[in-house]
């Protein structure tokens, strides 16, 4: 459990290493659902085509998933105590994108019957996400 002396101060955080961590799970967003690696099973698994994504406003995609990847770095950075070494806050990442991104949005598959490659490219995208975004505040600070 979080204890109040485990939390920082907003005034206590490092502002260009969340904004560092923020772009880094960006870009891995950028590579991750690109046509490199899983794009293709990503729009299979979605039930969408590349079509979809070129009728898309790609600012407000984009925006937005630079917003939400910035929200979460800021929760990183608040939650991840300054005495945590590299690892340590590598493995907080990791479960948290493990066991509580990972395993919601698995709930929410399992009930919505999706796939489960659709599963582990969303899920495996947010594991690697929230070790990226952990890793980088730590390496930072």
């Amino acid at each position: 459990m979080l204890s109040q002396s485990m939390i920082l101060s907003f005034e206590a955080l490092n502002l260009w290493a969340i904004l560092l961590a923020a772009l880094s799970s960006f870009m891995l967003g950028g590579i991750w659902y690109s046509p490199v690696l899983f794009q293709k099973t990503w729009l299979e698994g979605c039930g969408l085509t590349e079509l979809d994504l070129q009728t898309s406003d790609p600012k407000m995609t984009f925006g937005m998933a630079f917003l939400l990847s910035l929200l979460a770095s800021v929760f990183m950075a608040m939650v991840i105590a300054p005495s945590f070494s590299l690892i340590g806050a590598t493995a907080f990442g990791a479960g948290v994108g493990i066991c509580f991104v990972a395993s919601a949005l698995g709930i929410s598959y399992i009930f919505e019957q999706r796939p489960l490659k659709l599963f582990l490219v969303n899920g495996g995208y947010h594991m690697l996400q929230f070790t990226l975004i952990a890793f980088v505040l730590r390496i930072m600070s």
